[in-house]
């Protein structure tokens, strides 16, 4: 004897797939700015920066600018990702612009011969 399932239409099941991780990407809140970790690869010296929403620092040469960093509700620590727009030097053109995320930093990499740059962390005050 053969058994026939009947299964939901494929739409059905795709809704119900996203569903659920976009009721949780509702649910962030926005830093006051990002703590970024970097390591010359030359000198392996390494570091930290903070920089605040809307503001821009520098690492060696490099330009770094934050637009903003979000957060899950209640966890700044927990996947933190950040829009940033990284300068080789302060007049030259992007060498990355996007959004990084601290658990996934290899994502969306850095491409520099020098510099390796992710993000850690939003700050919260």
């Amino acid at each position: 004897m053969i058994l026939r399932y009947r299964s939901f239409p494929a739409a059905a099941l795709v809704a119900l797939a996203l569903a659920a991780p976009a009721a949780a990407q509702d649910q962030v809140e926005v830093g006051t700015g990002v703590v970024l970790r970097w390591v010359d690869k030359i000198t392996t010296e390494t570091g930290d920066l903070e920089i605040a929403n809307a503001s821009a620092a520098s690492i060696g040469r490099m330009r770094v600018e934050l637009g903003e960093c979000r957060y899950p509700a209640g966890n700044p620590a927990g996947d933190a990702y950040a829009f940033l727009t990284i300068h080789p030097e302060e007049s030259a053109p992007p060498i990355f612009s996007g959004w990084m995320l601290a658990s996934a930093p290899a994502l969306n990499a850095v491409e520099h011969q020098r510099y390796d740059i992710w993000v850690l962390r939003c700050m919260t005050q």
